[in-house]
């Protein structure tokens, strides 16, 4: 699963996209995954997984089209669980809260969820603007600060394989950009879509060319349940086919994300 890491993330059915015989779960898989009657999927906001309007607080994205979809198909209504930091996501999905969520995929996080991947994006580092680092081979020098969500994937990677610089972990993506901002730190690492969005809100910041590694984005599955994995896996698989994610991630607009293949 490491090096897999390391090397390498609706409304209603798309007319004509999702129309030809929906796999429709038996009545042991619409218990198993939804045992309270409902679907509760778990999500941090966050643009590869929803994000909310401003205005009208509709949530939208990958995760909500992916969510209500399958909660469909199981007959029984669709619960969205956002959340606003990845440690509040990652301790709901060790105690199982919820029933499924949308979650990046890192060795961490095999020991409590099982993953169907259904989309992939890059990890990468975005730079403040008068920071000495050129490329990609300049972040890990002595002195280089750089800023973390705190578990996240890029925490989980690179305290692992960072030999001069250091890391400076962070709670929420606010806090991440203020310490590039103040200068408390000279770059961040994160998945590009968030990068891309922020590079907007730090003038004269950069991302670096390149990439840390590809970081997968899945339907986790709390562990021991076979029975839900099993009928999660097939209708993703049918749903990556008939185009249904690539399509709901153009709707989006997120930038840095594709259909898993």
């Amino acid at each position: 699963m490491r090096s897999r890491w390391l090397v390498a993330l609706p409304v209603a059915l798309l007319v004509g996209g999702c129309a030809s015989s929906p796999t429709m779960p038996t009545s042991e898989e619409k218990q198993a995954l939804a045992p309270s009657g409902k679907l509760r999927v778990g999500f941090q906001l966050n643009a590869s997984h929803a994000t909310k309007d401003p205005s009208s607080g509709e949530l939208k994205g990958p995760a909500i089209d992916l969510g209500r979809e399958i909660a469909r198909r199981l007959g029984v209504p669709f619960e969205p669980v956002p959340y606003q930091s990845v440690v509040a996501l990652v301790d709901s999905a060790q105690k199982g809260e919820c029933d499924i969520y949308s979650i990046g995929v890192n060795p961490d996080r095999v020991r409590f969820l099982d993953f169907v991947t259904y989309s992939q994006t890059e990890l990468g580092y975005l730079v403040a603007k008068d920071a000495p680092i050129a490329a990609l081979s300049n972040v890990d020098g002595p002195g280089v600060r750089i800023a973390v969500l705190e578990r996240g994937d890029s925490d989980i990677l690179l305290a692992g394989t960072l030999k001069q610089a250091s890391l400076v972990r962070v709670k929420t993506l606010d806090e991440s950009i203020a310490a590039v901002r103040s200068g408390r730190a000279d770059a961040m690492a994160a998945i590009k879509t968030i990068l891309f969005p922020v590079s907007d809100q730090i003038p004269g910041s950069r991302i670096l060319e390149g990439r840390i590694a590809v970081q997968e984005i899945a339907i986790g599955i709390p562990k021991e349940r076979e029975t839900s994995v099993g009928y999660v896996r097939k209708v993703v698989e049918e749903l990556k086919t008939q185009g249904f994610v690539r399509q709901s991630i153009e709707r989006a607009s997120v930038r840095g994300l594709i259909a898993a293949p």
